[in-house]
């Protein structure tokens, strides 16, 4: 079993910058793809970001292009979020989740094995 633990979440003003950290414990990191979603309050979990096991493909949703970025740290076992630009809309509990699958789509939330509590983003206008 793996644990993922998501933290960096706050309060912030429009324009300004947060990086989310996605600490993952137990099982071997660095073997799967793994990606950020988000959820806003009445609002289905969205994909924000993914990236592959080696780091060296990453896909963002149309809303986050250009202003986030994906990483990771396969010797420390963590998940990192660059988020800046941000926008009111940007508000949202946001989520790590890693795939072992090998066919399934970073994209969609259901192909994912655990995800972690989350952390909230607030975003001031």
């Amino acid at each position: 079993q793996v644990r993922l633990v998501e933290s960096g979440g706050g309060l912030v003003q429009a324009g300004g910058s947060l990086t989310l950290t996605c600490a993952a414990l137990g099982r071997t990191f660095a073997n799967y793809r793994m990606g950020w979603f988000r959820q806003a309050p009445g609002k289905e979990r969205e994909f924000v970001a993914g990236i592959n096991w080696r780091g060296s493909s990453t896909s963002y949703s149309d809303s986050v292009k250009g202003r986030f970025t994906i990483s990771r740290n396969n010797a420390m076992s963590k998940l990192y979020l660059q988020m800046s630009s941000l926008k009111p809309e940007d508000t949202a509990i946001y989520y790590c989740g890693i795939m072992y699958s090998e066919t399934g789509d970073l994209r969609n939330r259901d192909d994912y094995a655990f995800w972690g509590q989350g952390t909230q983003v607030t975003v001031s206008s």
